[in-house]
This record gives structure tokens, C-alpha cells and sequence, in this order.
């Protein structure tokens, strides 16, 4: 899933590629389950004709600044949603598929928007998700109205000062990284890097939060900060990432390539695999050791946080079968299913 680092560079590379540019054209494919609150013929009249000023993020969230005011489109990628700028290479997810920039459309569009720079040049910037779990809506006051208005503070815009961080993490009997994942707490932050803080921070992801130590929280406030930070600042290119983190070792779960993470002795390190507040948690086991706090994975399971309401819907809604392009004939998921069962 996109997580903070990666919203923060789809938002850079539009803001790049278009400020200050006109929309001439959306094009827009009809889906009541992507687009939230408004219809994909509202998104694109709302947009058309209107000049792009700032794309701004909150969270795991963006939203273009349009002059003029009146609705502003608000945009989340869900589990895989993307950006594509035409005729540039796309930015490929750790463990998602490579995008072709050959390929226009892109699979598993949902709208594709047309910018006019001021010597009539256009670029196109497409939106897309294969498993339909992102959101698209239409908000007068994006920091004031849902999602936005119920997340927590994001540790590059608003980080909580460590007085009030930790009376917040002390108040929470669940697992910490059940917390982690709670958008209402911080947003922007999901698996990897949770995972990647508590890494740093030496706190094993079951220890419970009115358990950790002074100590453990203030490093957690430290490292939230610092993994976000030095995320962005390589514009999530985890090729640049420092290579002693562990989201350089720990994709090897299942396979048979080894991994190369050093203990801090030069012995090698020992990365586990446990599932927490719902999702899967990499650890290193030298490093990050239970605890009288800690509790088992069931019970972190139970104890599971509503860190994302577009994240628990991932049972619950599946990936479409097969690209979708803007072809009118089979523009909407309604049509798709129509003509299987009439086949």
C-alpha cells in the first residue's frame, strides 16, 4: 500500500508536471465504489476548466488547490492506487507490478486528466487502481471534512510535540503497532513503516502501548519522525534508503534468497515474520525482544485498531478481472458483470 512517503512523491510529481496549468479535459470512468460522494461526470465537470494552483497532503491523502474555489477533488490511493504522467515512467511499488509507460491508457484507469500549460502543451495525468479500494471524492474544505478532518497529526506536517505523544501512547492498551496503524493517531503511517520505527526504536510490534517505557516512547517519537523524514527526503526511492533498514532485508519472507541486515555486532540478523493489528509485522528477534508487555498475536488480532476505514474494506471488495480502459462500450464494472452473465 502507499503509505506516507509514496502519497508525498505522487503529490511532487504532479505538482512538478502541472502547477499552474489549466484542466481542459477529464476523462472519467463511471465506478460508484472508487468514486465516494460524487459521480464520475461530477468529477469531471467540477474540474474541467479549472486551473491547478498546489497539490497539497494530509496523511495518506492529497487534493488539488483549484483557482477560484468551489469543490477541490481529494484523492487515496487505497492498496494500489497510482499515479502515471504520460510518456514518463511510472513510480513502481516495492511488491507491486511494473508499469509499462507504453502502455496509454494505463490498466485499471479511473480518470485521466487533461493540463494545458500556458504554449498550449498538454499533459496527461491518469489515475489508476487495480483492486478499486482507493477513493475519489469532492469536498469544499478538504482539511475540515472526512478523511482528512479524522486523522491523527502526520510527522511531517504536524508532529505532536513528545509531552502530549506520550500521554497518547500511554492511554492505549492495544498492541503498538496496532497503533501505529491507527490512522486517528498519526497519519500517513502504515505497514512498512511501522515496522521500520519500531525497528529503530528496538520495541517488539506486540508490546503493549501502557507497558512501553519512557524511554521506548520517546524513541518511537524519535524514529516516527525520523523514518518519514529521511523517506521523503530520497522521494521514497528505497533504492537510497540507508542500507542497514530493515525495508532493505525484508521481502524474503517465503523465498529463498537470504538476506544481508547486520546486528549491530556484524552477526547476521534474524527477521521474523508475525501478523498484528491485522496485518503482517517484520521484526528482528536480537533486537526487538518480547516483554511482560507484550501480547500474542491472537490477542493483537482481537484487539485490532479502525486505523483506516478504506484499509477494512479489503475483504470486502475484490480486484477486477481484467484492465480497464475509457472504451464508453465497457466503461463501468455494472456493464463488465452485465455482459459475463449474458455471455
Amino acid at each position: 500500500m502507499p503509505e506516507l512517503p509514496e502519497v508525498e512523491r505522487a503529490k511532487n510529481d504532479i505538482k512538478n508536471a502541472v502547477q499552474n496549468q489549466t484542466i481542459t479535459r477529464v476523462e472519467a470512468q463511471p465506478d460508484t465504489i472508487v468514486f465516494d460522494g460524487c459521480t464520475s461526470e461530477e468529477f469531471s465537470s467540477t474540474l474541467t476548466g479549472g486551473k491547478l494552483l498546489d497539490v497539497k497532503r494530509y496523511g495518506k491523502v492529497f487534493y488539488f488547490e483549484l483557482e477560484g474555489g468551489g469543490k477541490l477533488p481529494v484523492f487515496h490511493f487505497g492498496m494500489t492506487g497510482a499515479i502515471h504522467i504520460r510518456g514518463r515512467e511510472s513510480f513502481k511499488y516495492k511488491e507491486g507490478p511494473k508499469p509499462d509507460p507504453a502502455q496509454w491508457p494505463p490498466k485499471f484507469v479511473k480518470c485521466i486528466m487533461h493540463c494545458e500549460d500556458e504554449h498550449g502543451t498538454i499533459t496527461e495525468i491518469a489515475f489508476t487502481d487495480a483492486r478499486r479500494l482507493g477513493r475519489i471524492r469532492l469536498c469544499e474544505d478538504p482539511t475540515q471534512e472526512h478523511p482528512i478532518s479524522a486523522l491523527g497529526f502526520d510527522p511531517i506536517l504536524s508532529m505532536l510535540p513528545l509531552e502530549e505523544y506520550i500521554p497518547k501512547v500511554q492511554r492505549k492498551g492495544c498492541p503498538i503497532k496496532s497503533l501505529l496503524l491507527d490512522q486517528s493517531f498519526n497519519a500517513g503511517v502504515g505497514n512498512w513503516v511501522a515496522d521500520e520505527i519500531l525497528y529503530h526504536s528496538r520495541v517488539h510490534p506486540e508490546s503493549k502501548c501502557n507497558a512501553l517505557t519512557i524511554d521506548q516512547i520517546t524513541a518511537l517519537h524519535l524514529n516516527t519522525e525520523y523514518v518519514c523524514t529521511t523517506a521523503v527526503s530520497v522521494n521514497a526511492e528505497s533504492s537510497l534508503f540507508p542500507d542497514n533498514w530493515l525495508f532493505c532485508h525484508r521481502w524474503g519472507k517465503g523465498k529463498r534468497e537470504a538476506h544481508t541486515l547486520k546486528l549491530p555486532n556484524g552477526d547476521p540478523a534474524t527477521i521474523k515474520w508475525i501478523t498484528v493489528g491485522g496485518r503482517t509485522s517484520a521484526f528482528v528477534a536480537e533486537l526487538q525482544r518480547k516483554s511482560a508487555g507484550t501480547t500474542s498475536a491472537t490477542q493483537g488480532k482481537r484487539a485490532r485498531q479502525s486505523f483506516d476505514a478504506e484499509d477494512q474494506n479489503e475483504q470486502s471488495v475484490t480486484e477486477q478481472e481484467e484492465p480497464v480502459g475509457l472504451d464508453p462500450k465497457m466503461s463501468s464494472p455494472q456493464k463488465r458483470s452485465k455482459r459475463r452473465k449474458t455471455g
